[in-house]
């Protein structure tokens, strides 16, 4: 079993391997003959320059991934919260409505979408995209906390309404302080398919200096001669935020994902 993991992780590696043998390398080392042996002169060069070329959409991701990730765990803890809580009539065909959304292909609205941003003064730029994985991420931040809302006693929320909290009080005072798990589960999955998120990106936001750097990445190629150490370099530093947040929050992923699937 340990043999076949590793040869899986081995593989699942080789590309990252690619990745930063290529972007320690200068240009003149980089090709196919050569593209496995490591750099005969270690240099950060590919580093600064895509650096210096990714650093303004770099801060235009950070400006969508906040903002998007922020309101719609928000949105999401407060839905979950109502249907599991406040039960009311169609509140569960109002939920199984709500995850639909989750399986719509991007591309079938892509058309209608464009439209409306258009005609709410929100295409072209990065508050239109933040709208838009707003909206997306929706259905599965509800879905996420309404599971994890589920399993909280209804009796601590009856305590609460007896000592005069109503619906905001019980959601401050006893839903918010023992919702950390979810939130951790939530701002991983958003925080994650927001950066890596491409075709919105290239498709709603217009302007070089406005676009995610996800997009950036892809005009770095450029259009005669790829600089492939730049190109990996931008690739690593595109994929840098993600994996730093996996590293500093993935212990609580999975503990957050399962708290509240066991009773007792």
């Amino acid at each position: 079993m340990y043999a076949t993991l590793i040869f899986f992780a081995i593989l699942f590696l080789i590309p990252v391997y690619m990745v930063l043998v290529t972007s320690f390398k200068s240009f003149s080392q980089v090709s196919l003959s050569t593209m496995w042996n490591f750099p005969t002169e270690v240099t950060l060069d590919a580093f600064k320059e895509a650096l210096d070329k990714l650093l303004p959409n770099l801060l235009n991701s950070f400006a969508l991934v906040v903002p998007a990730t922020v309101i719609s765990a928000m949105i999401g803890s407060l839905n979950g919260y109502v249907l599991s809580k406040w039960k009311f009539r169609g509140s569960n065909l109002i939920f199984t409505l709500m995850l639909f959304g989750m399986f719509i292909p991007y591309q079938s609205i892509l058309i209608p979408l464009v439209q409306f941003l258009g005609s709410v003064g929100l295409y072209g730029g990065i508050p239109g995209l933040i709208l838009v994985h707003v909206i997306y991420g929706i259905p599965i931040t509800t879905l996420i906390f309404r599971n994890y809302y589920t399993e909280v006693p209804t009796e601590m929320l009856e305590a609460a309404a007896i000592d005069g909290a109503g619906f905001f009080g019980q959601y401050q005072h006893i839903i918010l302080p023992i919702s950390i798990p979810g939130f951790v589960v939530v701002i991983i999955w958003q925080v994650t398919q927001i950066w890596n998120e491409f075709l919105f990106a290239v498709t709603i936001v217009t302007g070089a200096d406005k676009v995610p750097i996800t997009v950036a990445l892809q005009n770095l190629a450029g259009s005669q001669v790829v600089e492939w150490n730049v190109q990996m370099a931008g690739a690593f530093l595109t994929a840098l935020p993600t994996l730093l947040v996996y590293i500093l929050l993935g212990r609580y992923f999975i503990r957050g994902l399962l708290a509240g699937s066991v009773k007792g």
